[in-house]
């Protein structure tokens, strides 16, 4: 198993939407940067991601599983970008 980073921004993507979203968690998708997209490609089914809030708060607030590798990101239009499906996993007592 390898740990990842998957960072959003709270005020678009909360680690509380994400653990609201269940056990059929979300598509961690609307990544155009292509070497974020190579990590994507590279994550497993059972891989933890650390839950980063980016430009508010800046610190990790949990911990989400990837339970479907990389598939074609549904809203990139040209089909080069791809997404994984992630599962909320637990949130952190206090944000590192």
């Amino acid at each position: 198993m390898k740990y990842w980073l998957l960072k959003s921004e709270p005020n678009v993507w909360s680690i509380e939407q994400q653990k609201k979203a269940g056990n059929k968690g979300v598509a961690w998708d609307g990544v155009r940067n292509f070497q974020a997209a190579n990590n994507l490609r590279k994550m497993k089914k059972g891989d933890c991601c650390f839950f980063y809030h980016s430009n508010i708060g800046k610190e990790i607030v949990g911990i989400v599983e990837v339970i479907k590798t990389s598939f074609i990101d549904p809203t990139d239009k040209k089909k080069k970008f791809v997404a994984v499906q992630v599962r909320f996993k637990k949130k952190l007592k206090e944000a590192i």
